[in-house]
């Protein structure tokens, strides 16, 4: 005697629950009303729950009903880009990647790689976004993200580190001039100083305090400003302080429109990491971008590496 696929009753679960309706859903598989919602029956049984609301009129879903129908098409979906891209041979990433970047960081070191990676995937669609705050990766819908700082232990993701950003605390000599250069770090609680607001831990600085270990210390917020490019322009014209990356930086402190302070206490480092969802089958078009920033992050003279 045959086995019975365990998987039947879902496909016919998943039919009605789009069709609507007992009668569509068993034209369109080629079975009787009774055999079909007997599938079903036995489905529910299964599975200890009522994932339908029946009526001589109508079919909806119940609330297990909703949650079990969203997973068997994510289900679904990963099923066939597996199949999609081992089928005649091909290994061509295809469909769509929602990924989410830290503003300035993001626009400079990031997209210009995914800009490269499209370009040479014509079944590659991105969907980028620029935010600084932590996010839920499912709630969000979103594939990936890239954070920089410390991460939470959190089990349903998985982080892989792509480098490190070095960080420097500096001013404009206008600023300077007015208020002169803090000479401790005790001293910059009586600073102006200029914060990324969104990144939402940062009311203290990251120094070094001689010891070869990093100490947060307190700070005088004065200006709150949105992304990391902000917080330039702020320090630019005069507002107060900013401990900001290298990266980000370099080409005012070479010009002397920034000045740095505390040289010696200055050189805290933050973790910059590619974050995603834990799950048994890592989709080829996640892959492709994961594997394309840990590359990237290992070249020589890459933003991904503190300096």
């Amino acid at each position: 005697m045959a086995t019975q696929d365990p998987f039947l009753s879902v496909r016919h679960f998943v039919a009605v629950a789009q069709s609507g309706s007992f009668t569509t859903a068993a034209l369109a598989l080629g079975l009787t009303g009774s055999a079909l919602s007997k599938s079903i029956v036995r489905l529910e049984a299964r599975l200890g729950v009522k994932l339908l609301h029946r009526t001589t009129r109508r079919v909806s879903l119940t609330l297990e009903g909703e949650a079990y129908l969203a997973s068997c098409l994510q289900a679904t979906r990963v099923l066939e880009e597996a199949e999609s891209s081992f089928s005649s041979g091909q290994r061509n990433p295809s469909g769509r990647v929602r990924i989410d970047l830290p503003a300035a960081f993001g626009r400079r070191h990031v997209l210009p790689l995914l800009l490269d990676l499209a370009s040479r995937h014509p079944q590659l669609d991105l969907s980028v976004t620029f935010n600084e705050r932590k996010v839920d990766l499912i709630e969000a819908n979103i594939d990936l993200v890239v954070r920089i700082g410390a991460l939470e232990d959190q089990a349903d993701l998985v982080a892989r580190r792509l480098g490190e950003q070095k960080l420097v605390i500096c001013g404009a000599p206008s600023y300077l001039a007015r208020r002169g250069a803090p000479l401790t770090p005790d001293e910059l609680s009586r600073h102006d100083c200029i914060i990324d607001w969104r990144s939402g831990y940062r009311h203290r600085w990251l120094l070094n305090n001689g010891a070869g270990q990093t100490e947060a210390y307190d700070i005088q917020v004065r200006h709150e400003m949105g992304d990391g490019e902000a917080v330039r322009a702020a320090a630019l014209a005069g507002l107060g302080l900013v401990q900001v990356p290298t990266w980000l930086v370099s080409e005012q402190l070479a010009s002397g429109a920034l000045i740095p302070v505390l040289i010696d206490q200055s050189g805290g480092e933050m973790p910059i990491n590619v974050i995603w969802a834990r799950s048994q089958h890592m989709q080829l078009k996640l892959r492709v971008v994961v594997d394309a920033l840990l590359l990237a992050a290992q070249a020589s003279g890459s933003g991904f590496r503190a300096r």
